[in-house]
């Protein structure tokens, strides 16, 4: 399987579908289907049942996920896209755009 590009943490923008424009924080990676959850993205409305967590049940806001396909990392204020390249002995992503390296 190949490694996702997006971590959990990073901020990233909608590049495609009705939230497309919105940044947020990813706050779930699902590597298996190739999806993410954003913060504010994507927001459905979901009937939940009254349960030991949630005493009154109702209708609740919440992100579904998103593809990652349609999402693009923000790096320095600057959408980009991610390469990776060995740094030593180390595997490193880095950001096409300027080379940088995203993570240490």
């Amino acid at each position: 399987m190949a490694t996702m590009k997006i971590k959990k943490g990073d901020t990233v923008k909608v590049i495609a579908g009705k939230d497309t424009g919105k940044e947020g924080k990813v706050l779930v990676v699902d590597q298996k289907n190739a999806k993410v959850v954003v913060e504010g993205v994507n927001m459905v409305t979901k009937h939940m049942k009254p349960s030991q967590a949630n005493q009154n049940g109702g209708i609740v806001q919440k992100e579904a996920a998103i593809d990652v396909s349609n999402v693009m990392l923000v790096f320095k204020g600057k959408t980009t896209r991610v390469g990776f390249k060995m740094d030593g002995d180390k595997k490193v992503r880095f950001a096409k755009a300027t080379g940088d390296v995203i993570d240490k």
